[in-house]
């Protein structure tokens, strides 16, 4: 008897379930039933779809597998920060943070294992980037957070930031279909504008996000604002000089009339002088934005400390001063593995 080689069910499309189903001679509608199990509803298993008969389970699990990720470790912060080290379906180990406020929680999703960038200050660079993450593994984050959210907050998810493991623009085509699942009718229905994609800055990619009409955020991880310190933090930009980031954020906001969030930390004797002061606050004259100013999360190299306070609200000073908005932002799960990538080095230690 021949062996039937199963799919990955959730890599068709609604129009491949619907043709499935016809050429087993059945209903096409079947599809649609299928497809709200899947992206809808968030199951995992083809038993769980109990308004599909007998039959046409057993036909799915004959064909077809759910390749769903799995919490595999989980810490909690004093905070209420949870941190997830998510197993997918070929073991490897990547994270999702959720973070609750006194009003909304926010899922920070990861879109690659590893990272395809090289930034000095982040626990991720640490792991060769080795495969970028399905639609499916990034939505079923957030399915996890929302439930999570639901649970130990008594509220669903609120927000989404693509701010996890991985440059979200370097998984182009998986991101875009992952938030298309998330905020279709057809998907779990969240509205775009609670969604922010953080990019370490890719102009050739922030101009292809403009193009697609899209309503959700742009953060950039800036960190410095003078080229020469900002590739010694993040060697790619030697390819991507502020020039080039520059003209793509313009590009950005002519499309989308959407201003730009620079995520940026202060680190003691690399980024805190004057000079580094005067250098932001003339970027962020490219185009109206806003600035988070973070407390740097310590990923274990003695390199990089957080600066002064007073240093951090010099910044905060003089961006008020040229009327741009910059908010102070406390590092949130300090007294766990909360920097990216801290968590899944140490999974991947243990499961080695």
């Amino acid at each position: 008897m021949e062996t039937v080689r199963k799919k990955d069910i959730r890599a068709l499309s609604l129009e491949d379930l619907r043709g499935f189903f016809v050429n087993n001679n059945d209903k096409a509608f079947r599809g649609n039933q299928v497809y709200q199990w899947l992206w809808q509803k968030g199951i995992h298993d083809f038993e769980g779809m109990t308004n599909l008969s007998i039959e046409t389970r057993s036909l799915l699990e004959e064909h077809f597998v759910i390749n769903n990720i799995a919490i595999d470790r989980q810490q909690k912060s004093k905070d209420g920060t949870l941190k997830n080290a998510v197993k997918l379906f070929d073991n490897l180990i990547v994270e999702s943070v959720l973070i609750p406020t006194a009003t909304r929680t926010t899922a920070c999703v990861s879109s690659q294992v590893g990272c395809s960038l090289d930034c000095k200050f982040c626990a991720t660079a640490s792991i060769k980037r080795m495969r970028n993450l399905n639609v499916d593994e990034i939505y079923d984050q957030v399915v996890a957070m929302d439930k999570q959210s639901r649970y130990y907050f008594d509220r669903p998810l609120s927000n989404i930031v693509f701010m996890g493991m991985g440059e979200p623009l370097m998984n182009y085509k998986h991101l875009m279909g992952s938030i298309a699942k998330i905020t279709q009718p057809d998907g779990l229905g969240m509205s775009p504008s609670r969604i922010t994609i953080s990019t370490s800055g890719i102009p050739k990619m922030i101009k292809k996000l403009a193009d697609e009409n899209i309503k959700f955020g742009l953060a950039v991880s800036l960190h410095s604002a003078r080229q020469e310190v900002r590739k010694q933090l993040m060697p790619f930009a030697e390819k991507f000089p502020l020039t080039d980031l520059a003209d793509s954020l313009k590009y950005w906001y002519e499309a989308t009339s959407s201003l730009v969030t620079y995520e940026y930390v202060v680190w003691k004797d690399i980024n805190d002088k004057q000079e580094d002061i005067d250098a932001l606050v003339k970027f962020c004259m490219h185009v109206p934005c806003k600035v988070n100013l973070i407390e740097y999360n310590p990923i274990g190299d003695d390199t990089f400390k957080q600066a002064d306070i007073s240093q951090v609200e010099k910044y905060q000073k003089a961006l008020e001063r040229v009327r741009i908005t910059a908010t102070i932002r406390r590092s949130r799960g300090k007294d766990i593995d909360a920097a990216c990538g801290q968590l899944a080095n140490k999974t991947k230690g243990l499961s080695s």
